[in-house]
């Protein structure tokens, strides 16, 4: 299978988890360690829509800046510095993350809202969390505050029209997927 190449001025949904499905995030720490390297390796590089970072995988959904030449080794450089930090903290060998790290290019406006909505679904999909408005380690809280943030909150907004359709969608879907699961239960 031919990994797709990540080009400047595109959309990419970046996600992957652990070898084996194995845990990437042992304890906090390790999720704001991650989330700085993010600042660090892809801030320069690209506008960060969206994220969730779950015990075994994580999504980033991102648009690369029209500028960036060779994109893949800012990715490479985050990957590599949380697996040696990991792998020094916890005194382990090897690699952390599946490779190649997986990558969608999103090129249509609707598929990249139901992106969005579903990266923020995800503790809840997943069982870890009953409610994922309330997840710690997601971007939706940063779209409901008026604090400074990395991601570009205004875009993602205008996305949804503003904050209240933004909830809105997102409680729809919700709602949905749990109507879907009870069916699927009861059949």
């Amino acid at each position: 299978m031919q990994i797709e190449k990540i080009n400047s001025g595109f959309y990419y949904h970046i996600y992957n988890r652990g070898n084996n499905s194995q845990d990437i995030f042992f304890e906090e720490l390790n999720y704001d360690y991650f989330l700085n390297l993010i600042k660090k390796y892809l801030l320069p590089i690209s506008k960060i829509y969206c994220y969730c970072l779950l015990k075994n995988h994580f999504h980033i959904l991102l648009r690369i800046n029209d500028d960036c030449e060779k994109p893949s080794k800012y990715f490479s450089n985050l990957f590599n510095a949380y697996t040696k930090a990991i792998n020094k903290k916890y005194k382990r060998t090897g690699s952390l993350l599946e490779k190649p790290f997986k990558r969608i290019n999103i090129t249509d406006e609707n598929y990249l809202k139901t992106l969005i909505i579903y990266i923020h679904l995800n503790p809840e999909n997943h069982q870890i969390s009953n409610n994922f408005s309330r997840y710690k380690f997601s971007s939706y809280q940063s779209f409901l505050s008026s604090k400074e943030t990395s991601l570009d909150r205004n875009e993602v907004l205008d996305l949804f029209d503003g904050l209240e359709n933004f909830i809105s969608t997102h409680e729809q879907r919700k709602v949905f997927i749990n109507n879907k699961n009870k069916q699927l239960f009861l059949e």
